[in-house]
């Protein structure tokens, strides 16, 4: 779909800068564009590349400085300006599909909306319902009484459990099983009995999940994820966890049971936090902390076991010195010998 430049910027509300007549078909990266394509730098300190890139247009944040015998479109935020551009430029860019593939198994009182897409060898249970506009690609499975909002986008071989509770607008990308059992055991003479998993588990509006995360039901009560929060690939999220709000959780990492976390909680890969925590709103964890303790809002954490990013800091430098301290006290000791002789 072509667009000239100066329809782009005013649709995203930015500030042009050159010629606007330019026809754009295309997005690429600064450095492989072509002519045709829009191209785009998130800071300033990148502007050298808008001389050599070959795009007819290039958008830009507003402290650009230079000027440049290039099309530019200047923005705030010009990574939200490039995700509004291309529903206009490539529209299709994932084709979605479309209808209800006859190979569908739909049980009789599931309730589908208007406009929902099923691909094929989907399963609907009873009392199930999907929303409006909802997609529903290859192979998935979705449990009894479970709920699905409306304009939810639901990727291959992802199944979701019985009693699940999905919001609007939520992403959910293959290989993610919601509402699995809670891992829960009860050892009696060295055998470990089953607890039985009898809760939910509720996904808010707006989130989304990455592929292969694994979120499992309660064992009473909900396991819920705050809306608009966002779950990275190969996340565990156990049974009775509750993460507020718009937090940012990235791959690998894993939170365990009951624990309660807070709004725009940031963690990164590998984080591990243990169960019956609390932890803050706006907290952020390094990659590959190790969170055994309650923490409060606002804290910034590295380190295992966790730890104040600065007190953190002092201790991996005083590791840097240890072989020298090592030597310095065998030194002292060898002299405390020659003093005994």
């Amino acid at each position: 779909m072509q667009k000239k430049l100066k329809d782009i910027a005013k649709f995203i509300n930015g500030e042009l800068v050159g010629n606007g007549e330019a026809l754009i078909n295309g997005i690429n990266g600064i450095n492989e564009a072509g002519k045709g394509e829009l191209a785009f730098i998130l800071s300033s300190k990148y502007e050298d590349l808008i001389g050599s890139t070959k795009a007819s247009g290039v958008v830009v944040p507003r402290d650009i400085k230079k000027s440049f015998n290039k099309p530019l479109i200047m923005v705030d935020n010009p990574s939200i300006a490039f995700s509004k551009i291309i529903n206009i430029i490539l529209p299709d860019r994932i084709p979605h599909p479309k209808g209800i593939h006859p190979s569908v198994i739909v049980a009789k009182n599931a309730d589908l909306g208007n406009n929902i897409a099923l691909g094929p060898y989907v399963i609907i249970e009873k009392g199930a319902s999907i929303g409006d506009n909802t997609i529903l690609y290859p192979f998935c499975y979705v449990g009894k009484n479970t709920k699905i909002g409306k304009n939810c986008v639901i990727y291959p071989n992802v199944t979701i459990r019985e009693e699940v509770l999905i919001g609007d607008r939520v992403i959910i990308h293959s290989g993610t099983v919601v509402g699995s059992d809670g891992f829960g055991y009860d050892t009696q003479n060295s055998t470990h009995v089953k607890i039985p998993q009898l809760g939910v588990v509720v996904i808010e509006d707006d989130v989304e999940l990455g592929a292969c995360v694994t979120i499992d039901r309660a064992r009473f009560s909900k396991t819920v994820i705050g809306k608009g929060t966002k779950i990275d690939n190969l996340v565990q999220i156990a049974h009775n966890v509750t993460l507020g709000p718009n937090c940012l959780i990235a791959a690998q990492s894993g939170i365990s049971g009951s624990t309660k976390v807070g709004r725009n909680v940031v963690l990164g890969g590998q984080v591990g936090i243990a169960d019956h925590l609390k932890i803050g709103d706006f907290v952020v964890a390094g990659a590959k902390t190790g969170i055994s303790k309650s923490f409060p809002a606002k804290t910034v954490l590295f380190w295992y076991p966790a730890k104040p990013v600065d007190k953190a800091r002092d201790i991996i430098a005083s590791i840097g010195l240890l072989p020298k301290l090592f030597e310095r006290v065998r030194a002292l000791e060898d002299k405390i010998k020659e003093l005994d002789k």
